[in-house]
């Protein structure tokens, strides 16, 4: 049997427990960042996802040259319902999905927010998107008279009522 050699390189117990200690804090620190771009991802995605789908409710309209409404929930657009409509509008069609789990959504919008039938959006508000691990709120306004919609950055306080004019425009949209 042979003996290892007292100097032979190897790890004591307090140099191995710092080591891992030292592993531990790197990746804690790794995983917080990730936590927060996937928090900023969602936002993102959320609100473009809202844009793309009062889009398609545009152009159904326009497209089929008949007025229609639809509504937002907290999981994103939906039909409108009976109760919620002006009139004897149908709903639009929708084909955009629900809002990803986590996300937090604010709107000063009608019940259900009216589309002529040559696209214009007949309502006006502010709806801000946020999510817990990151302190990016993201906005959509629809502008009266013309049913303008404006993308941007709300720098509101969270939870702060929505305004449009917290809603700061991103210069590349």
């Amino acid at each position: 049997m042979q003996r290892s050699d007292p100097n032979a390189a190897g790890l004591t117990l307090p140099e191995l427990l710092l080591a891992v200690l030292v592993l531990g804090l790197l990746a804690a620190v790794g995983l917080g960042g990730v936590g927060r771009s996937l928090a900023r991802t969602r936002v993102e995605a959320a609100a473009r996802q809202l844009a793309v789908g009062l889009e398609q409710a545009r152009s159904h309209a326009q497209a089929s040259g008949s007025p229609c409404a639809l509504a937002l929930g907290s999981s994103g657009w939906r039909e409108a319902a009976a109760g919620e409509l002006i009139g004897e509008l149908p709903p639009c069609p929708l084909s955009e999905g629900t809002l990803r789990q986590g996300v937090r959504l604010s709107h000063n919008l009608p019940a259900a927010l009216r589309i002529s039938s040559n696209g214009l959006v007949l309502d006006g508000g502010t709806v801000v998107l946020g999510a817990d691990g990151t302190t990016l709120q993201r906005c959509l306004v629809v502008s009266l008279p013309l049913g303008v919609v404006r993308q941007g950055e709300s720098q509101a306080t969270p939870g702060a009522p929505p305004r449009s004019s917290d809603c700061v425009v991103d210069p590349l949209l």
